[in-house]
């Protein structure tokens, strides 16, 4: 293991030690300042009052461990001596600067959610603020679909108004999803770890980084938040994995495949990027869709998300989340094996699959 690796295992573990140590006084402090959800809504899950700022700690820990690890300097291909050096870490800053100002302001809407309450517009336009950092100033932005539906590049306008859109739904996706135990920051860890291998086959060092940093801190995060948790994430901390996570998808989508492995190079990006994030996306759409059908708002809150399901078909809040983990590498390999086909065949029966799965658990009758 070269140096990288191992920026990008401190990185890991700094993350994971950062969380896993300051956690507990968190805790501490919320139920003193009574930072916390109580029972007693009937869309609550928990029977006894839990803290809802731990997105806190995730914040730190990420940030702390990704500035502190974040590489400089990284080589381009074709260049040398000082322009390489010029270059490289003129992007690499580039983009660090804008991610890591629009993670703050996101943390501090989610914050504020998680404290007194956001009003729905007021949050969405903190959204489209943090979408322009990101997709206009960072420049991070999806400009191809590589033959999906027959759409190669993306004329510029489209593919900021496209990559913005993409923003919106999956930061909002994996807000929606954290209604069980470890669900979110489970999918957000196996999520880190699907993205961060891919860039670390293809030797991007900053992404790689970014993507350890995440799963370090879910996963110390998941000691304290799989069931029966002691602390929720809230929106402070689901918004962050939600962004992050947008951004790791988008950079995977335009990243470059030459450095790969045989067995990945010719894996479609967009459908692989797609399947790490199939239960959060079809989720999300299911439930708009149905939320529409009964003339309610798709932005309401309700029960009827797929977990809510699994919940009342009698499983529990570890076999739940368990089950969709277990789907989400599912899908993962369903992207594998349909890297052969045309890329519009391979979404649509990678999207079949998906679709056809979180479909199960509606057509078996719930326990009385």
């Amino acid at each position: 293991m070269g140096y990288h690796g191992y920026i990008v295992v401190l990185g890991f573990i700094t993350a994971f030690v950062v969380v896993l140590l300051t956690t507990p006084s968190l805790i501490k402090v919320a139920r003193m300042k009574h930072l916390v959800d109580e029972p007693g809504d009937a869309r609550k899950l928990h029977s006894r009052s839990v803290p809802t700022i731990g997105g806190i700690i995730i914040f730190a820990g990420i940030i702390f461990s990704y500035t502190l690890w974040f590489p400089v300097g990284e080589p381009i291909a074709g260049l040398s001596g000082f322009e390489d050096l010029y270059l490289s870490m003129g992007k690499a800053y580039k983009e660090f600067k804008y991610l890591i100002a629009a993670m703050v302001l996101l943390f501090f809407i989610g914050v504020k959610d998680d404290i007194i309450g956001f009003s729905p517009v007021k949050k969405l336009i903190g959204h489209f603020i943090v979408g322009y950092i990101l997709v206009m100033m960072a420049d991070i932005r999806i400009t191809s679909l590589y033959g999906l539906f027959g759409v190669e590049i993306l004329e510029y306008h489209v593919s900021v108004g496209f990559s913005l859109f993409v923003y919106i739904v999956l930061v909002n996706a994996i807000n929606l999803i954290d209604g069980v135990d470890g669900l979110a920051a489970g999918i957000g860890f196996i999520s880190a770890v699907a993205f961060g291998t891919w860039f670390y086959l293809a030797g991007n060092v900053p992404d790689t980084l970014l993507s350890a940093v995440l799963a370090g801190a879910l996963l110390a995060f998941l000691v304290f938040n799989f069931s029966p948790a002691r602390v929720f994430m809230g929106d402070s901390g689901s918004l962050i994995i939600g962004a992050i996570i947008t951004v790791l998808a988008m950079k995977m989508i335009e990243g470059d495949p030459s450095s790969l492995p045989i067995q990945i190079k010719g894996l479609p990006k967009p459908i692989f990027a797609m399947a790490i994030i199939a239960y959060p996306l079809i989720d999300t759409f299911r439930i708009f869709i149905y939320r529409m059908s009964k003339g309610t708002s798709p932005f309401a809150a309700d029960r009827n998300h797929i977990h809510h399901r699994l919940m009342r078909l009698g499983a529990g809040h570890r076999a739940t989340v368990f089950i969709l983990y277990f789907y989400t590498v599912v899908m993962i390999g369903v992207s594998f094996l349909v890297r052969d086909l045309n890329i519009t065949y391979g979404l649509l029966i990678t999207g079949s699959v998906g679709f056809i799965l979180l479909f199960i658990p509606f057509l078996i009758k719930p326990k009385s």
